[in-house]
């Protein structure tokens, strides 16, 4: 695919030395002027055409790790393959917003990167089916089995999307803590949750911080792990509040609250407040986070990193072995022009050199299988996204009705704070889905 796009482009500036010179020869103002039009004519063409440039729009911005690792890797591209990349970091909130107006406008972007699930489902419709090219270009035979089967999964059966940098949600904690409290393991069971909290606790820590950012992942995690994440989302969407699960899950976490062992302050917490204020600085052990937290606060955290998937509950329906676990993916453009390119594109970037970059600057997993070397800070992750067999979308489905997330991040925050009891949350639940 590289020497076939390398021939094109090669082709491309021969004919265009060609007509340049012809129309030097003529020595004419008017021939000048008619060349210069036509030059003007199939520059426009290029972006548009196999082999032109590639237009790119990136959920980054240029400053963060991520974006100052794409940018290197669109660089060296360019410089091997002689096509040009316009990058465009939107950030989160300019894709999300831009994304889908710009497309129907007709803008010409090429390929765009974004979380598995929003590309897969809020932007489906503007998706390229990638199993051609993934099968001509023998991409599978290096990347993760699991999050290709991922892609193809949310993709309703077929690959339109390319993983990068995975992810996993889980809890992740301070090992220095955990060892100074006599826990000699990561806890695998909610007994053993609840046996490391005490001892934790004994030790003058807090056992669990959170805020309100990740609250609602607490609860879908909890629920999933007694009925399933597809029984969630039922509950969620359709107000079936009054679920002996429901009751389940609230009492569980009343009793962690009537122990102390939530953050005093969990109640108020607005992110990062958890994660920056109470774990980093060592005062919390435990964060229901994803494998992007220690890259968030690697400049003020200085223990070293222990991962541990969510308890399994006694009788429930999945084990430690579900999460809520994916990738940023790439995606091409359905009307794009540049499909070859922008694949090869994804493939540089996904691949070996810059694959093995964007791990080591963002201090996140990498994507090529044969970069077996993981950040420091990510080698107790590892073991956890390695025994993953079933996925979990976004808060293990408690996010499933996006009028009731207010609602539920409010009551669950007050139940862990404290102010709340297990009854009142599900009344206040059912309520809410009148």
């Amino acid at each position: 695919m590289k020497k076939k796009l390398f021939c094109a482009a090669l082709l491309a500036s021969f004919t265009a030395i060609m007509m340049t010179g012809c129309g030097q020869s003529s020595g004419a103002d008017s021939s000048s002027t008619e060349q210069q039009s036509q030059d003007d004519t199939k520059d426009e063409t290029a972006s548009t055409t196999e082999g032109g440039k590639l237009v790119y729009w990136s959920m980054w911005e240029a400053t963060e790790p991520q974006g100052q690792a794409i940018s290197q890797a669109v660089e060296a591209f360019t410089a091997d393959t002689g096509i040009e990349v316009d990058l465009q970091f939107k950030g989160r909130t300019g894709i999300r917003e831009g994304l889908s107006p710009a497309l129907d406008a007709g803008t010409a972007i090429d390929l765009f990167d974004e979380d598995i699930d929003r590309v897969n489902t809020t932007w489906s419709t503007y998706l390229m089916d990638l199993e051609e090219l993934v099968k001509s270009s023998d991409y599978e035979s290096t990347a993760s089995q699991g999050l290709i089967a991922a892609c193809r999964e949310v993709g309703g059966g077929t690959l339109k999307s390319i993983p990068y940098q995975p992810n996993v949600f889980a809890f992740f904690y301070n090992t220095e803590i955990f060892e100074e409290a006599g826990v000699t393991k990561a806890p695998a069971t909610w007994a053993e949750l609840l046996d490391a909290c005490e001892k934790i606790k004994a030790a003058g820590y807090t056992p669990i911080t959170c805020d309100d950012a990740y609250i609602t992942s607490m609860f879908g995690y909890h629920m999933s792990r007694l009925i399933g994440e597809p029984a969630v989302e039922t509950i969620v969407k359709e107000g079936k509040w009054d679920d002996p699960a429901v009751k389940k899950t609230a009492e569980d976490y009343a009793e962690l609250a009537s122990k102390g062992y939530f953050s005093e302050t969990i109640e108020g917490n607005v992110w990062p407040a958890g994660q920056n204020s109470e774990l980093a600085l060592g005062t919390a052990a435990m964060y229901l986070n994803g494998s992007w937290l220690p890259n968030e606060v690697k400049d003020i955290a200085t223990f070293k990193w222990g991962c541990f998937s969510y308890p399994a509950l006694e009788g429930g329906v999945d084990g430690i072995d579900a999460a809520n676990y994916g990738a940023q993916v790439f995606a091409i453009n359905k009307d794009s022009k540049n499909a070859e390119s922008a694949f090869q594109l994804i493939e540089y970037i996904t691949k070996g050199e810059y694959d093995k970059v964007l791990s080591e600057l963002s201090v996140g997993i990498p994507s090529d299988t044969r970069n077996t070397q993981w950040p420091e800070m990510m080698e107790s992750v590892k073991p956890v996204m390695e025994s993953m067999k079933v996925r979990y979308p976004w808060a293990a489905g408690a996010e499933a009705n996006a009028d009731l997330t207010p609602i539920i991040k409010e009551n669950f925050l007050k139940l862990c704070g404290n102010t709340m009891t297990a009854q009142e949350f599900v009344d206040a639940m059912i309520s809410a889905g009148k």
